[in-house]
């Protein structure tokens, strides 16, 4: 008799949870994806995606898309100092040469992922609202008085998450003291402003960045700010634009000229969590920010997420239904450490261009920024799939 494929149900249709769908039903899993909005959206603001990011949309055919939907983000990239000096290239391409960094609409982010998926997997309007297991079956109910059962459940409802205190004691989200505005100006309104680059002013104590998204028909910017406000985390805040524009007053004329240009703005504060001594518990998971949120100052959050997805499909592939929770630890061991790394490297990539670290002169900092290529192209080049095959050739 053959042995049952696990069925799986995804907590959370954000771009974490929409790849995951993604790749789990590319290797012929049953899933189910339940999002607590009314309906599938994001906020109007730019995401980052890079090449170890890339690789796995390509796998599950979605390269079409990133193309169709991205803004390729090329050679012209620069660390500049507020004045507007410059400092040292931005690295756009892996260890190997490649360059497939793109800036991407949220919106379109998550149009595309769910638009790939079979009728009927969504299920907005699902807010979790408790978790149980026994007798290998999984059961989430929601807040909409419905129930259902699964072989997995994962967690991908974000920093926030309802079920992460099903795996671990809850914990508070560490606040590090800054706010990023963030938003979108046309390209009607820029001008000649260069649509294939992604453009980073570095402090003093704060620091503005600019990349395009939707194939260069607009450009995200994103302006991060020292506040003794702790506020919710949140994406959709209103700011002020004059606030905002008051905070880069003298920096270089191109900063202004974006912020001349700026009607609307939202405020994001920044947190984070100290990295969790485990993501699973039996046939619960945590994934992306449910499970590692992450500063955005190496551009990885939605990034993980997606190798994440990617480990967590190929090694709950190959698992029959009474395997799924020895198969979901694998999946936290293979990932775990990873991910921990890059939320420390995220913290200090923040101070650094901020230059909030121990600097004699802005020499120093400037020379880590250039240096900071090679921990990029490293970053950018790995492939968490044959990690993953071979976890699953030692279980």
């Amino acid at each position: 008799m053959a042995k049952s494929r696990p069925r799986v149900a995804i907590v959370g249709g954000g771009i974490g949870g929409l790849f995951a769908a993604n790749a789990l039903i590319a290797r012929g899993l049953e899933v189910s994806v339940y999002e607590q909005a009314p309906e599938l959206g994001e906020i109007g603001a730019g995401v980052q995606i890079t090449p170890n990011c890339v690789r796995h949309l390509q796998r599950v055919g979605l390269g079409p898309a990133v193309e169709k939907w991205g803004a390729l983000i090329g050679e012209g990239s620069q660390y500049l100092r507020h004045d507007g000096t410059h400092i040292a290239p931005v690295q756009v391409s892996d260890a190997t040469g490649w360059k497939a960094v793109y800036g991407m609409h949220r919106a379109d982010f998550v149009d595309f992922l769910a638009a790939a998926l079979p009728d009927g997997v969504v299920h907005c309007g699902h807010r979790a609202a408790g978790f149980e297991q026994a007798g290998g079956t999984a059961r989430v109910s929601f807040d909409n008085g419905s129930q259902i059962e699964a072989d997995a459940v994962i967690a991908a409802d974000g920093i926030h998450s309802e079920l992460r205190p099903y795996v671990f004691p809850p914990s508070t989200p560490v606040f590090h003291g800054t706010i990023s505005y963030r938003g979108l100006v046309h390209r009607d309104r820029l001008g000649d402003w260069p649509m294939d680059r992604w453009q980073t002013w570095a402090g003093p104590s704060k620091h503005f960045l600019v990349f395009p998204v939707r194939h260069g028909e607009m450009v995200n910017y994103v302006g991060f700010v020292p506040t003794d406000e702790e506020m919710k985390e949140s994406w959709s805040a209103p700011g002020d634009p004059d606030v905002l524009r008051a905070e880069f007053e003298g920096w270089d004329p191109k900063v202004g000229f974006v912020l001349e240009n700026v009607d609307r703005t939202f405020r994001w504060a920044l947190y984070d969590r100290e990295p969790l001594p485990t993501w699973t518990k039996d046939r619960l998971a945590l994934l992306g920010d449910a499970a590692h949120p992450m500063l955005p100052h190496l551009g990885q959050g939605a990034n993980q997420a997606i190798e994440d997805g990617m480990a967590l499909a190929v090694i709950l592939s190959a698992a029959d239904n009474a395997g799924v929770p020895e198969a979901l630890l694998a999946y936290e061991k293979l990932r775990r450490e990873r991910v921990a790394e890059i939320q420390h490297g995220a913290r200090i990539n923040g101070l650094r261009v901020d230059s909030m670290l121990d600097y004699a002169d802005l020499e120093k900092r400037d020379a880590e920024l250039a240096a900071h290529a090679d921990f990029r192209k490293h970053l950018y080049a790995y492939d968490v799939v044959p990690e993953a095959e071979a976890v699953l050739a030692a279980l």
